[in-house]
């Protein structure tokens, strides 16, 4: 008898996070716009943690994550190692 082990697609952090429930539009601006709402609301957000984790593992370039821009998200992993 063979076990097989369904992963969802998408994370469970990501249905009980803040921005599930906002919209992606502050999370992934234009160009040249402030990201400073999208870290206001992963402040508040208590996935943020997880959040982030996903995008550093899954080299997520664009848009906030766990309340970090492209650009922190790069400097946290060029510290890091």
């Amino acid at each position: 008898m063979q076990l097989e082990t369904i992963t969802p697609a998408t994370p469970v952090w990501q249905s009980q996070a803040l921005c599930a429930q906002t919209g992606a539009d502050f999370f992934f601006p234009e160009p040249g716009s402030s990201v400073r709402e999208a870290k206001r609301i992963c402040g508040m957000c208590e996935m943020r943690a997880a959040c982030l984790e996903y995008a550093l593992t899954h080299d997520e370039r664009f848009g906030v994550w766990g309340g970090l821009s492209e650009k922190e998200r790069l400097l946290l992993r060029r510290t890091s190692h």
